[in-house]
């Protein structure tokens, strides 16, 4: 996501209209979008700032903070499926979560420990 205009160019665009400018000169004059003059009038209109939104969250909430307590709750639970796992997690957790938390911590599952030792065998009546 794009970073949002500085609160100071935006106060200069709202002085610029607020003396009364056209619109689409100080959009030319700023470089700025015409809808993005919009917004911010709007904006204004309603909040009477102009000030770009804060604090909203920038990516997915992990539902696995405590790494440490993780690590544990696999060391005994290592056994068990991701979706045992999922429904032993407190809170609400999906198998995914788990999954990724596992990679995390880089616990993985094998299917084998080893490769197949005599996967393919001679036939000896052929010789």
């Amino acid at each position: 996501m794009p970073a949002p205009y500085s609160d100071d160019l935006r106060q200069k665009v709202m002085e610029a209209i607020d003396r009364g400018e056209q619109k689409s000169t100080v959009c030319r004059m700023f470089n700025i979008g015409r809808n993005t003059l919009g917004l911010w009038l709007k904006l204004r209109e309603a909040t009477g700032s102009v000030q770009a939104a804060q604090g909203y969250q920038t990516g997915h909430g992990h539902k696995i903070t405590n790494w440490e307590k993780f690590r544990a709750f696999v060391q005994v639970h290592g056994d068990k499926t991701q979706t045992e796992m999922a429904e032993l997690w407190e809170g609400n957790i999906s198998v995914r979560t788990i999954a990724r938390g596992l990679k995390q911590v880089g616990f993985t599952r094998k299917k084998r420990r080893m490769g197949i030792a005599n996967g393919m065998r001679r036939n000896e009546q052929s010789l």
